[in-house]
């Protein structure tokens, strides 16, 4: 087996999960010895990549958002430079707890997509690896526990750091090929969200009457997509949702408009009923179920939130309206809205040593 004396590990992170992850894996290879490089892609201009060093083994690490890498990592894979490297690919998905069981999330083509794109480019896979984090997306379910979120850390730790010493040591780990069906199965899913679903959640997000206009939120965004517009945070279409502005803002401020969004859902329902394929089919040609109809319906649906987002926020002026969005919405009350970020300094908190593994 191959012994690597060098690694570069490139990450990214909305609230700290896979950052840990690219963590960890330094962690074992510098008790090996190991020269490492992380490189949080948030944090580089994607179109001017370096290439790494020939004889260095890499690393990409990812969260899962609508069953794929999103698409500032994906955008940094198709810049990624040519190359005959070795690779590892990890993900970050959904983890949650029962009893002492720690639900899987699901990969969906992040991993074949991926490694498609840097077999084109002349790469050479080496693993495929998910770790179930916990989940930090309050926008669709309720925040975990303090016990569920220590559980979690606990337990991926080890398992990234005996991943870690398997595949730096020349080994390989090929688990997420273990899930291709049920991957295969949600594939559809994934493209929908890439094409229609992402762009909905970016319009789903406000700041409340309680932001104090620090622009943090502004300013800390990996993929800069807020903005200012009426002297308040305005979410563009370029949002990832990858939650660290709703879970680093220092007043609570950023909330998910539930309400806002049920009220979107059943306009949309109304525009694409019946009447309106009745009608085009007699100006033009039946597209109902049809690729066809498929965009077209994706393209008013974007239409559609990208006015009535715009109405919203110019609305969140008026006293009544804010408090009316504000408490219709999930992550304003305290048995859903649990912010999330991974632990930091989680080795000394819980006394883990990569000496023993």
């Amino acid at each position: 087996m191959e012994a690597w004396q060098k690694i570069v590990v490139y990450y990214f992170s909305g609230t700290g999960n896979s950052e840990n992850v690219a963590r960890w894996m330094a962690d074992i290879a510098k008790v090996k010895g190991m020269e490492v490089s992380l490189i949080n892609i948030g944090k580089t201009v994607r179109r001017e990549i370096e290439p790494p060093e020939p004889d260095a083994l890499m690393a990409f690490v990812s969260p899962i958002h609508g069953f794929n890498y999103p698409p500032v990592m994906l955008n940094f894979l198709f810049h990624f430079p040519k190359g005959q490297n070795k690779v590892l690919l990890l993900n970050t998905r959904a983890g949650m707890l029962i009893g002492n069981w720690i639900t899987p999330g699901l990969t969906g083509i992040a991993f074949y997509f991926s490694a498609l794109i840097l077999k084109l480019k002349g790469y050479s896979i080496r693993s495929m690896f998910p770790v179930d984090m916990p989940s930090n997306w309050i926008s669709v379910h309720p925040g975990l526990n303090e016990r569920t979120v220590k559980y979690l850390h606990e337990r991926n730790q080890e398992k990234v750091y005996r991943f870690a010493e398997k595949v730096l040591s020349g080994g390989s780990d090929f688990r997420g090929l273990y899930e291709i069906i049920q991957d295969v199965l949600i594939s559809p899913i994934s493209l929908g969200y890439y094409f229609v679903g992402r762009f909905f959640f970016a319009k789903t997000y406000y700041a409340s009457a309680d932001c104090n206009n620090c622009d943090l939120c502004i300013k800390a965004c990996p993929v800069k997509a807020i903005k200012k517009v009426d002297n308040r945070p305005y979410w563009t279409f370029s949002c990832e949702s990858c939650m660290h502005c709703m879970s680093n803002c220092p007043k609570r401020a950023i909330e998910t408009g539930h309400g806002y969004v049920f009220v979107i859902v059943l306009l949309s329902s109304l525009a694409f009923s019946g009447l309106f394929y009745h009608y085009f089919k007699l100006l033009f040609f039946d597209i109902e179920n049809t690729l066809l109809g498929f965009t077209l319906e994706s393209a008013i649906f974007v239409g559609i939130l990208a006015i009535s987002y715009r109405l919203l926020h110019y609305f969140l002026r008026f006293k009544i309206v804010e408090r009316i969005v504000v408490y219709t919405s999930l992550t304003k009350y305290k048995f859903w809205g649990r912010r999330y970020k991974a632990l930091k300094k989680f080795q000394e908190n819980f006394g883990f040593n990569p000496d023993k593994h």
